[in-house]
C-alpha cells in the first residue's frame, strides 16, 4: 500500500473528512451504526482545538450544532434512522434560520428500532420530506469509504456556501466497511461569507446570490434568529407577501445553483438498452452486474446518484440516455423508484427491484432478476 494511502473504516472517514473540512464542533448521541463517529470525534476534537459534546438525546444534539453553527463553528452530528426521526423538528428550524449544519445518517433496518446492525436504504424519503413545511435540503450519498471522506468535506462546504443543512446519507455497510483512501491531497475549503459593516446590518438581507451573509453570534453584530417567518431584520412577521418571498428564496438559493450541487456518476449509458439507477451501497452490486451483462453481449449501463436531493427531473432525464428499460434496485420497499417513475414512467419501462430483509443486493441477484423478469 502506498504511503499516501490510509486504511479507514467508513465512519472514521466521515470523522476525518469533517475535520479536514474545518469542523470544530460535534454534538451527538451514540447510535448504531454511526457510533464510531462519536467515539472518534470525542478523541479528535480536543486534538484539533475543537469541542465534543455528548448530548442526552438527538433532539438536543441537532439544536446544539445549530447554536454552535450560528456562533461561527463548522459543525457535524451523526445518527441513524430512529435518531434522525427525532432530529426532524431541529432540521426544519435549521432550514428556516439558515444554519449551516451537516448531519450524517447511517441507515439501518427499520421501522422503529428495527435491526440495528442490518443495512437498509429506508431513510431516503425521510431525508427529503421528514420535516413539515416547504423547504429544500441537500442530500449526498457515498458508495465507498473514499467517498465518505470526500462527500463529508463537500457537505461541509455546501452547507457553508448556501447556509443550508446538508445530509450525508450513508448506510450500515458503508459505515463499517474498511478500504484504503488517499488523504494526502489538501481539500478545497469553502468558508461562509461574513458581513463587514455593523452599521445598518440586517441578518437576512441578501444580494443576487440569495444567500445572506452570516454574522457569527458574539462578534458585535446585532443578530436575531427565529423559526417563525421573519423579514430581513430577523424579526417575526405575519405578512403573507414576506412569508411567500422567504419560502421562495429558501428554495431558489439552491434551485439557481443546481449545476454546482448535483452530481451523478454514469457508466456506458450512451448505448444502453437496460439502465440501472441506484445509490449508496447498492450501486456497488450494480457495477459488477453491468460488467457481467456487458461481457455476455447485453448493452447495460448505470446511473448512480451522488446527489439525491435536490432531484432535478430534467438533469436526470438528460443523463439517462435512451435506454428502453430502467431498473431501480434499492434496499427498501420502493422509494427512489417513485422519483424515477415520475421522470420516465410515461414513456419508458421502469422496474423496481426491492429487498427488505436486512441483506445487500448481490450482483448475482441483479442478474437473476433481469433474467426472471425477461428484461
Amino acid at each position: 500500500m502506498s504511503e499516501k494511502m490510509v486504511l479507514m473504516q467508513g465512519n472514521e472517514a466521515v470523522a476525518e473528512g469533517a475535520i479536514a473540512a474545518g469542523v470544530r464542533f460535534y454534538a451527538g448521541y451514540p447510535i448504531t451504526p454511526s457510533s464510531e463517529i462519536a467515539e472518534i470525534m470525542a478523541k479528535r476534537m480536543p486534538q484539533v482545538g475543537g469541542t465534543f459534546m455528548q448530548m442526552e438525546d438527538e433532539i438536543a444534539s441537532i439544536m446544539a450544532i445549530v447554536g454552535a453553527s450560528m456562533a461561527g463553528k463548522k459543525v457535524l452530528t451523526a445518527t441513524s434512522g430512529p435518531g434522525f426521526s427525532l432530529m426532524q423538528e431541529g432540521l426544519g428550524y435549521a432550514c428556516m434560520v439558515e444554519a449551516p449544519i451537516v448531519i450524517l445518517d447511517s441507515m439501518r433496518y427499520g421501522p422503529s428500532t428495527g435491526m440495528a446492525t442490518k443495512v437498509s436504504q429506508m431513510d431516503l424519503m425521510q431525508a427529503r420530506w421528514g420535516t413539515h413545511g416547504d423547504h429544500w435540503v441537500i442530500v449526498l450519498s457515498p458508495s465507498s469509504v473514499e467517498e465518505s471522506y470526500q462527500l463529508t468535506i463537500r457537505a461541509v462546504n455546501l452547507a457553508e456556501k448556501y447556509r443550508n443543512p446538508v445530509i450525508v446519507l450513508s448506510d450500515e455497510t458503508i459505515s463499517h466497511l474498511r478500504e484504503p483512501i488517499d488523504t494526502s491531497i489538501p481539500p478545497v475549503i469553502v468558508d461562509r461569507r461574513l458581513p463587514t459593516e455593523k452599521a445598518g446590518y440586517l441578518p437576512y438581507k441578501t444580494d443576487e446570490s440569495l444567500v445572506p451573509t452570516i454574522a457569527n453570534v458574539g462578534t458585535g453584530f446585532r443578530t436575531s434568529f427565529t423559526g417563525l417567518v421573519h423579514n430581513e431584520s430577523g424579526f417575526q412577521t405575519a405578512n403573507g407577501h414576506v412569508a411567500e418571498a422567504l419560502v421562495e428564496r429558501l428554495r431558489d438559493k439552491l434551485f439557481n445553483n443546481l449545476d454546482d450541487i448535483i452530481q451523478f456518476e454514469t457508466d456506458r449509458v450512451e448505448d444502453a438498452d437496460i439502465l440501472f439507477m441506484s445509490f449508496g451501497i447498492t450501486a456497488r452490486g450494480v457495477t459488477e452486474a453491468v460488467e457481467s451483462l456487458r461481457s455476455h453481449g447485453r448493452k447495460a449501463g448505470s446511473l448512480r446518484f451522488i446527489t439525491l436531493f435536490p432531484f432535478d427531473d430534467d438533469r436526470v432525464r438528460k443523463a439517462a440516455g435512451n435506454a428502453r428499460t430502467i431498473v431501480v434496485p434499492e434496499l427498501n420497499s420502493g422509494q427512489l423508484v417513485l422519483l424515477v417513475k415520475r421522470v420516465f414512467g410515461d414513456f419508458r419501462k421502469v422496474v423496481p427491484m426491492n429487498k427488505i430483509n436486512g441483506d445487500l443486493i448481490s450482483p448475482q441477484e441483479i442478474l437473476d432478476f433481469v433474467q426472471e423478469e425477461n428484461l
